[in-house]
């Protein structure tokens, strides 16, 4: 299962989009609200998610998704179950992924050492250990990160690509008309 966890103040269009797309691609993934099961979305859009922090089984974790925003960064960083998350992906080599202010979480961690990484501008120092790419979205072996809202399609499509190939994110882009 492809967890993609939600806290209070999360950027919708970076949960939202990625979300949309990696279902369209047929994968399985869920929605985890960390303090309750409707999420407050950081423009006031509440979510409901799918699952209820104790519903996570981390035995079956292929993925971590973070979507950024603010407070929703702070919030997902101190809740236990997105820490357990992040270090059973980690131990299990399984796919990290955040974007905007989120992949502060895995400067934070030590999950970026040695590795190349992007966040929202302003958020550099705190990618500890990582060499900053210059692209809209990064991925190094099974963390991808990227830079924010506006890259959030492009985020979503290289989290399909990470499962089921170049060519069927490709087809799936120009299904939903991304220009390339």
């Amino acid at each position: 299962m492809i967890y993609l966890f939600l806290a209070p103040g999360f950027e919708e269009i970076e949960a939202l989009a990625p979300l949309d797309i990696l279902r369209r691609a047929g994968l399985e993934v869920a929605t985890v609200g960390v303090s309750d099961r409707l999420v407050p979305g950081a423009h006031h859009i509440a979510v409901e998610a799918d699952l209820a922090p104790m519903e996570v089984d981390l035995e079956q974790l292929e993925g971590v998704i973070l979507p950024g925003g603010m407070p929703g960064t702070l919030n997902l960083e101190k809740s236990p179950i997105v820490q357990a998350a992040l270090d059973a992906a980690a131990a299990g080599n399984k796919l990290i992924a955040a974007i905007c202010a989120a992949p502060s979480i895995l400067g934070h961690k030590g999950l970026l050492k040695g590795k190349k990484a992007v966040c929202f501008p302003g958020f550099e120092d705190q990618l500890e250990g990582a060499e900053v790419c210059d692209t809209p979205v990064c991925q190094d072996g099974n963390i991808i990160t990227a830079k924010g809202a506006g890259v959030a399609v492009d985020f979503g499509l290289r989290l399909a690509a990470y499962w089921k190939g170049d060519a069927a994110a490709a087809e799936l882009g120009a299904a939903m008309q991304c220009a390339r």
